[in-house]
């Protein structure tokens, strides 16, 4: 069994499933053992029989919260978040101490229509008591000792798993060379970054973004093997000003570790578009478009709007041109989906079936990394066929080095957002290859996501009011070509002209932000 989960470790995945097959099957009744091996087997890409798994390790131990937290995230990873809500909502009662059971549950939301506005707001606010539970006896820090002549400097933390080869990176990387490139203020004061990376498998030096990002940063830090305890201690004993956590409640956050306030002004951004639950996080980053007025009922956190958008994007290094529109060569319209499985609940694929079945030389590519499991890819072409649409009309693709799919991004006319969780890099890679997407926002500042980026390109014919208006959108543009290949050959260049790749008008948003924060908290003082 340890042999099973130190292969696995080690990223020797069908090791680890062989070693665990054989401890299952000499220990058939031992629940721990059928949810290890379908961590397993899940890590391998076989989601299917993971799933399989760990409703074997639920049927054995229905009282243990781990086998029903691993069959929830089994669940979501199979493209079934509205099974995998169950799962997790028992986890949490079972064991309604531990935060990552809590993250867990607050993350798969987000996938699965509908959880009212009301109910994520209860959830996150039960993270946050859960959370200021977990410090026991200790408490909270009420004062910080500032970096010594830091007279009009602020000291900037981020806290993050995901700065590497992951969206968090891609976003990031332009964002922090404009900041280390800020001019400095009048008498001496400078931003200055210190990185807190919690990635457990990215040891430095990291992968090649995560070097790059390491150049613009005074301090940068591993700390995956601190305790939230020794990590607060950390953070605070390096005089950090304004703590940024670039995670929410993603897989690898240190939530907890704002719970104890090792910075007096902390704020939440990019990595998770929803509430922490922490009335301990001062701000949360947003934009007008994803948080309009009435926003903030979904909000522990106060709403720091940006002016114009709360993302900015890393054009990608590979230099692929923007091809002609496919459609002009005949064969139909292809739609295209690049997004996670999880994403495609049953009110998409309805709505996109209609798009098909309206328009039958059209055809759709979806790419996805569960569709390298056979049997998911069989269950995706089964829910099509129930809607009346031929497997003939679908090409699933998994995944594939970041090159092969932004060429595959390419080879598609329109791009489909999934709603109610769009996608975000995604959409802005589709766009750098010239391919308009199509977003339907909903009442969630995450599913917005697709109207601020399509609003900041100053494209709000491709945002749909409703699901009705998204049909009639798809049919329009699907039905004029000419205007689909102008638009195409001009795309790139509009989004490089965009505030969405300004970095230097972006950073210094941000910058402003971090000081207003820091001067309100400060009583203006530096």
């Amino acid at each position: 069994a340890n042999l099973g989960l130190a292969l696995g470790a080690a990223g020797q995945l069908d090791e680890a499933v062989a070693a665990l097959q054989e401890v299952v099957g000499q220990r058939p009744a031992d629940a721990l053992q059928h949810s290890n091996l379908g961590n397993a087997l899940l890590a391998a890409g076989r989601i299917d029989d993971a799933v399989a798994r760990q409703q074997q390790a639920v049927a054995l131990a229905h009282g243990l919260a781990r086998v029903h937290g691993n069959l929830g995230h089994a669940l979501k990873a199979a493209g079934r978040p509205d099974a995998a809500l169950p799962a997790l909502r028992q986890a949490l009662a079972l064991a309604p101490d531990e935060l990552a059971r809590h993250s867990a549950l607050l993350f798969t939301q987000q996938y699965a229509p509908p959880v009212s506005a009301a109910r994520r707001r209860v959830d996150a606010e039960r993270f946050g008591a859960a959370a200021r539970r977990a410090l026991g006896n200790a408490r909270s820090f009420s004062d910080w000792p500032l970096a010594a002549g830091s007279a009009g400097g602020l000291r900037v933390g981020l806290l993050s798993a995901d700065l590497r080869q992951h969206p968090v990176g891609f976003f990031l990387e332009s964002v922090l060379a404009a900041l280390a490139q800020q001019p400095t203020l009048p008498g001496g004061g400078r931003l200055t970054l210190h990185v807190y990376d919690n990635h457990a498998a990215n040891p430095p030096p990291g992968d090649a973004l995560t070097q790059r990002l390491r150049a613009h940063c005074q301090c940068w830090r591993p700390v995956h093997g601190l305790d939230d305890a020794s990590l607060a201690a950390l953070i605070r004993a390096d005089g950090i000003q304004v703590l940024i956590d670039l995670a929410g409640h993603t897989l690898g956050n240190r939530l907890a570790v704002l719970a104890r306030r090792p910075a007096p002004v902390q704020a939440s951004w990019l990595g998770y578009c929803a509430s922490t639950g922490l009335a301990e996080v001062d701000a949360a980053i947003v934009d007008p478009w994803i948080a309009p007025p009435g926003a903030e009922a979904a909000f522990v956190e106060p709403l720091l709007r940006l002016p114009e958008t709360f993302l900015c994007f890393t054009p990608p290094d590979q230099a692929l041109p923007v091809g002609p529109l496919p459609a002009l060569t005949g064969g139909g319209v292809r739609f295209g989906c690049f997004n996670q499985l999880a994403k495609l609940n049953d009110a998409v694929l309805a709505l996109w079936s209609r798009i098909l079945l309206a328009l039958p030389a059209s055809t759709l590519v979806l790419q996805s990394a569960g569709l390298q499991d056979p049997a998911l890819r069989q269950q995706l072409l089964g829910r099509f066929a129930g809607h009346g649409i031929a497997a003939a009309r679908l090409q699933l693709q998994a995944a594939m080095p970041r090159a092969d799919y932004l060429a595959a991004i390419g080879q598609v006319d329109i791009v489909l957002d999934p709603f109610p969780y769009p996608g975000g890099t995604t959409t802005l890679e589709a766009l750098w290859m010239g391919v308009p997407v199509l977003s339907l926002p909903g009442a969630t500042a995450l599913s917005r996501q697709g109207l601020s980026i399509l609003q900041n390109l100053g494209l709000p014919d491709w945002v749909a009011a409703d699901e009705a208006d998204y049909l009639a959108l798809a049919l329009r543009h699907a039905g004029d070509l000419a205007a689909l290949a102008t638009l195409r050959q001009g795309l790139r260049q509009r989004l490089l002209a965009s505030p969405l790749c300004d970095a230097p008008r972006f950073a210094g948003h941000l910058e402003a932000a971090l000081r207003g924060l820091w001067l309100g908290r400060s009583g203006g003082a530096m």
